[in-house]
């Protein structure tokens, strides 16, 4: 068998890797770690991994000690995400998901502290909803947000969110500190789904669940979102229902179901 042709730009390809390896990564690791399992010299391996940094494609936890996937990155997925993909793949199952349930339900993707909404599916009268397909809102506030955050490892939400300037109030509701950040996605681990109550719009709910990728990271959520003061509803139903639309379209993606 012929060898496997050199890449004719190693630096290009040791990036490349570089950037694969941290995706399959529960969290963030340690330089020298990234250099043993690729096989890239010690000294290149920082100054590929300080040029990524400049481009905010991995960020450095100086007290760990370890690298990890940067906004930058996040912002890639979403671009895969805008090509539909995802949105092609889900649109049905949230389609039928809404007639399921008899509420409107959405899609969204992470892109940095955002979420952007790629499907929509309105339920007969229903209301319009501020999260129309190429929306983004605040990740911290929104129930999707909220999903998808829970599924990062912490360091990486440290990362996000490092002081309180990041976190953004649209209607003086939601978490106005890490701590409170960090609280808050403790509480949606623990309930196995998250939740919002007017903290994007006031008047309106959700639930959301993630849908986890083949490395068990949060490629999308899930969510159902439902007027506060109409029929009572029981979230944790609607819960588990995002819940089984999240596990299937992980399970079209190759994630984990």
């Amino acid at each position: 068998m012929p060898d496997k042709p050199r890449p004719q730009v190693p630096a290009a390809d040791q990036t490349l890797r570089i950037l694969s390896l941290l995706a399959r990564q529960p969290g963030p690791i340690a330089a020298q770690t990234i250099a043993t399992a690729l096989g890239i010299p010690r000294s290149s391996t920082y100054h590929l991994l300080a040029t990524l940094e400049e481009h905010g494609y991995v960020v450095h936890l100086p007290g760990d000690r370890r690298w990890g996937l940067g906004t930058a990155a996040f912002e890639l997925g979403g671009g895969y995400a805008r090509q539909q993909p995802l949105a092609r793949l889900g649109r049905p199952l949230l389609a039928a998901l809404s007639d399921r349930v008899g509420e409107s339900a959405h899609l969204a993707v992470l892109v940095g502290r955002d979420v952007l909404y790629i499907v929509e599916e309105r339920a007969p009268r229903r209301p319009a909803l501020v999260t129309d397909v190429g929306v983004r809102l605040p990740a911290h506030l929104a129930a999707t947000g909220r999903a998808m955050l829970s599924a990062l490892p912490r360091s990486q939400v440290r990362a996000l969110y490092p002081d309180a300037t990041a976190l953004t109030q649209r209607t003086g509701l939601g978490p106005t500190t890490p701590r409170e950040l960090r609280e808050l996605l403790r509480a949606v681990r623990a309930a196995g789904y998250a939740s919002e109550d007017g903290e994007v719009t006031p008047g309106f709910r959700s639930v959301a669940a993630p849908v986890l990728d083949h490395a068990g990271w949060p490629a999308a959520a899930v969510a159902i979102t439902w007027p506060a003061d109409g029929p009572a509803r029981d979230a944790e139903a609607l819960a588990s229902a995002a819940s089984g639309t999240a596990a299937e379209l992980a399970r079209r993606i190759g994630g984990h179901a």
